[in-house]
């Protein structure tokens, strides 16, 4: 009896030890059934494959004309309505077998049969056919024990009745004799070739080793079942339930070529393979196929007509004419044909699925001897894992014996394990791994994991978890389903207790049953700096409106305050407050307002903030660029090496910055003068019939326009360019390629490639990295000489980034020499005590020569949106909330500091590349979902069924029949992908 502090000591105990949480699932849950799986991760992954498998079967099996001409493919949808007899469905049987036979690396010699019936019935079928109870000098050893006795406890009983069959059926026959049969001591043990030979054996049937499938026969015991075998060849057999077996052989790659070789191996292979359950294949040596013509002769048991593997020579006589395996559903390697075929009605498509499934098992792993290595590797992480973690053993205590397709664990603990307790504790541990999850006493739930299904031992056997972890599985998959067990086996345990505890009366803390996984919430007050304008409209008062962002930081829980810190009384409430100073223009006032980092964080669009100013859990701005933001509590613009997060807003304000930008262009190009046009149209100057031809100009169609920079704005601006058919090729870093040309644009490895032939040149590259020690940034004066001679003449310039991009005095050059018409310039300017700065300043100089070719802005592209400004600073205060309160961050710049998790990054909807929370979001609309599902179904099916289809009437009916259901599910897809924001190539995370 174990009391209550006892298990009160084994629950936290338990707790302590899962405190972290639950480990990493396996990629594949399942891990029930054969070498041979399917072995997709999910369930996209299934899909894919398949689509695939479709694929597959629409180039392998083709339809041939009376003259041999090919005119078009089979598809599954034809096979599945179709017979199983006559083409394909012969050629697929065919296809099966040889692949079985060639990828298993069968000798020619041996023949592979196929037939019906579940793995336990059809391996009984296959050693009744070697047996003859009415023959007296056949004897026979099975390698487990005798039914009904005490060696047989741990067989269970579906094992056991499979020995009891064989004895039965000799008590039964006329001149049988059940002590012609010897049975094993224990489990999956060969006896010497000498013992067997000293017992007259004559027929060794295997069985002992997938009694659980978790035994392996050793390098001694096979190689002393071989010496046997070769001692009388042809009048010794051995037959083995190779479930277990087949692809985990951990042998050497002679030995198990000599398995192959001369033992008579049955596999349920359908059901390994992961299709339709219900068949099997069984190899035979020349010797085995001699001795059971010999038995057709001499019948002594009945054997069901589907599962006869020799039948009539003479199909129309019946069963009890001469029969023969000559006419039986056998593979003949020799030959390279099917000697019959299956005798009741198969699914042709299931025998496809193995084939494919072989197909795609050598792509993955390679040839059998890689996988049989695998399996002995598999073995060896099982064994390693047992070792570090006491909690578990092997049932099979010999290592050498310890299958490498199945392993079977038992738990050891303590008095828990030899208690009623442990079987509930089993089975509840079986409900997490599963997706039923386990509820505590207290109604708190626990989602399931997901992570191993068909982790039973058998009934009656020894242990508690059994799973097959042979080659097919990679390493990493089998230490996280043992670190799964063991995480389930601890939580189930805990509720077990619980639920005991409460039966008993006794207190439980449940507090303690909640892993704290992180440092929790970051309480206190905090003082936020907001030091742009962030209302771009005038309100009824003739002010600035700032009034949507002050309710919405009331929304969020926050205090809004118009004034300075110095200014307001500040209650302690532990509340986020925000303190709003736009009219901070110069490093001076920044500096007076929160050098002393009196303000915790702060958000900023265009006002520099100088390195002297403190924030100790950061600071967000307002767009993208940080060139601004200087403080050294996140380490400069660079945001490296600081104490507090760096964050931005990237793609707030993208579109506005890329739609000033062309309508730059689009002044200029096509160049038509249209105010002389209204002008003369005014004072009735003008004919078009005459007139029309004076002002020739060119559509925007066919132009080239290269973009510097494939960021949020880089990308918007090509959408555009698009969309008005100009040709768009793009300059950014190697790591973009496949990206850019992904969305149908040309990529250029450098600025001057991009820019060679180009009509326009737009530049969105940002300052890049700044070097702290000399203030330069990387990117300053990219824009030279070489890339503006490059362009074709009278190209347009258009810099709607930073001013510092480009070399002024290399403009000057190509504005003097008409290689470039016009320059629209949009940079920051700045007034102060000593005049005028800003990036702006050295475009000044420019206008004397050319003030008709020069468009200048003060940064007003992205900066004058006020919905724009609203909604980036919306999403600058979240990203700060959840920075402060929970430590994530969002749209990190620079270094991730230390106690933070970083949250991914978030951009406006259909703005910047595809991100996991845009997918997370998609996930979470179900509505969204079933009609993208049904949209994007439906476009699959009609185009898998045109690209299978080669008959022109056929293909015509399915036009007819879904053309319409084709184009409006096409136009549903688009606006449903460009609504979830997802046309668009995918982010780095």
């Amino acid at each position: 009896m174990i009391s209550d502090s006892q298990l009160l000591a084994h629950r936290e105990s338990a707790l302590e030890e899962t405190r972290v949480g639950a480990p990493s699932i396996p990629l594949n849950p399942f891990f029930g059934v054969g070498p041979i799986t399917d072995a997709t991760t999910d369930e996209v992954d299934s899909r894919l494959r398949r689509y695939e498998f479709d694929r597959w079967i629409e180039s392998t099996y083709r339809k041939f004309d009376d003259t041999g001409k090919d005119v078009g493919a089979f598809t599954t949808a034809e096979l599945s309505r179709s017979m199983h007899r006559g083409y394909p469905a012969d050629k697929i049987l065919l296809d099966m077998m040889r692949a079985i036979h060639r990828y298993f690396e069968f000798p020619k010699s041996n023949r592979i049969a196929v037939g019906l019936g579940g793995g336990h019935s059809g391996y009984t079928v296959c050693v009744q056919h070697l047996l003859n109870a009415n023959d007296p000098n056949q004897r026979v050893y099975v390698d487990t024990p005798r039914p009904e006795g005490s060696d047989a406890d741990t067989s269970g009983f579906f094992r056991q009745s499979w020995a009891t069959q064989l004895i039965e059926m000799h008590r039964f026959a006329e001149k049988g004799d059940e002590s012609r049969i010897h049975f094993a001591r224990k489990e999956g043990a060969i006896p010497s070739a000498k013992t067997l030979a000293d017992l007259g054996i004559s027929v060794f049937v295997g069985v002992g080793h997938e009694t659980t499938g978790a035994n392996s026969y050793t390098n001694e015991e096979i190689h002393e079942l071989l010496t046997w075998l070769d001692g009388d060849p042809e009048n010794r057999h051995a037959v083995f339930d190779a479930t277990s077996m087949l692809g985990a052989m951990p042998w050497s790659p002679e030995t198990v070529r000599a398995v192959m070789a001369k033992c008579c191996l049955f596999m349920p292979f359908q059901k390994a393979i992961g299709g339709v359950s219900g068949y099997f294949v069984a190899a035979f040596t020349p010797a085995a196929l001699a001795l059971i013509e010999r038995n057709q002769s001499n019948p002594c048991w009945a054997i069901p007509r589907q599962l006869k593997i020799a039948p009539p020579l003479d199909p129309k006589q019946p069963l009890s004419s001469k029969r023969s395996v000559d006419a039986g559903p056998f593979y003949d390697a020799q030959e390279d044909r099917m000697l019959g075929g299956v005798i009741n009605t198969y699914s042709a498509l299931a025998f496809a699925e193995t084939t494919f499934g072989l197909l795609q098992t050598e792509r993955r792993i390679g040839s059998v001897i890689e996988l049989n290595k695998r399996s002995a590797a598999n073995r060896e992480v099982v064994n390693e894992w047992v070792d570090r973690n006491p909690l578990f053993s092997l049932v099979v205590s010999e290592e050498e014996r310890r299958g490498a397709a199945v392993t079977l664990l038992k738990v050891n603990d303590g008095a828990i394990s030899s208690s009623d307790l442990h079987a509930r504790i089993v089975a509840r541990s079986k409900q997490l791994l599963g997706y039923e999850g386990i509820t505590h006493p207290n109604g708190e739930h626990e989602r399931g994991l997901d992570a191993a299904r068909y982790v039973n031992a058998f009934p009656g056997m020894p242990g508690d978890y059994r799973a097959w972890v042979g080659g097919i599985r990679e390493p990493s998959d089998i230490t996280a389903l043992l670190e799964n067990l063991k995480y389930a086996y601890l939580r189930a345990k805990i509720v077990v207790l619980e639920e005991e505890l409460e039966r008993h009366g006794s207190k439980v803390d449940y507090a303690l049953s909640s892993a704290d996984a992180g440092e929790g919430v970051r309480e206190g007050t905090v003082k936020v700096l907001i030091a742009d304008a962030i209302g771009l409209r005038f309100g009824a008062d003739g002010r600035l409106d700032h009034s949507e962002l002050a309710a919405y930081i009331g929304e969020k829980g926050g205090v809004f305050h118009e004034t300075s810190i110095k200014a307001a009384n500040t209650a302690d409430d532990g509340r986020i407050h925000f303190f709003y100073q736009p009219h901070l223009i110069t490093a001076d006032e920044i500096l007076a307002e929160a050098g002393d980092g009196r303000y915790d964080a702060v958000i900023a669009a265009a006002t520099f903030i100088p390195a002297g100013a403190k924030f100790r859990l950061g600071g967000v701005r307002i767009g993208t660029g940080t060139g601004n933001m200087g403080s050294t509590s996140w380490g400069g613009t660079n945001g490296e090496h600081g104490e507090a997060p760096l964050m931005n807003t990237p793609g707030i304000n993208s579109r506005a910055t890329a739609q000033m930008a062309i309508k730059a262009l689009l002044k200029v190009m096509p160049d038509l003068p249209v105010d002389a046009l209204h002008d003369r149209v005014v004072k009735g100057d003008f004919d078009t019939g005459k007139n029309l031809a004076e002002y020739p100009t060119e559509k925007l169609e066919g132009k080239r326009i290269a973009i510097l920079g494939y960021g949020n704005i880089g990308r918007e601006l090509g959408r555009i360019a698009k969309a008005f058919h100009m040709n768009v090729v793009i300059y950014a870093r190697p790591a973009h390629r496949d990206n850019i040309l992904a969305e149908g644009y040309d990529y250029a490895e450098t600025p001057v490639a991009a820019a060679s032939g180009a009509d326009v040149l737009s530049v969105h590259l940002g300052l890049g990295r700044q070097d702290l020690a000399t203030g330069a940034f990387s990117n300053a004066g990219l824009i030279d000489r070489s890339v503006l001679t490059a362009l074709n003449d009278r190209a347009v310039l258009l810099n709607y980034d930073r001013g510092e991009l480009v070399d002024v005095a290399a403009l000057d050059q190509v504005l003097s020499s008409g290689k470039v018409r016009h320059a629209a310039i949009d940079a920051d300017i700045f007034k102060g005590a000593e005049g005028v700065t800003g990036p702006m300043k050295p475009y000044l100089s420019l206008l004397p020569k050319h003030a008709d070719k020069l468009e200048l802005l003060p940064h007003a592209a992205a900066d004058t949106d006020h919905p724009t400004r609203v909604a980036g600073t919306k999403q600058a205060v979240d990203q700060l909330v959840d920075a402060i309160r929970y430590r994530l961050v969002t749209n990190l710049k620079g270094d991730l500091p230390g106690g933070y998790i970083s949250n991914g990054s978030k951009s406006p909807v259909g703005i910047a590349q595809v991100t996991r929370s845009d997918v997370a979001r998609l996930a979470e609309n179900t509505e969204l979902l079933a009609e993208l599902r049904t949209a994007s179904e439906a476009i699959t099916s009609v185009i898998g069924a045109l690209s299978a289809i080669n008959d022109a009437a056929h293909r015509e009916r399915v036009v007819d029949r879904y053309r319409a259901l084709l184009a409006t599910s096409i136009l549903k897809q688009k606006l449903l992908l460009d609504g979830a924001g997802l046309i668009a190539p995918p982010a780095k995370l």
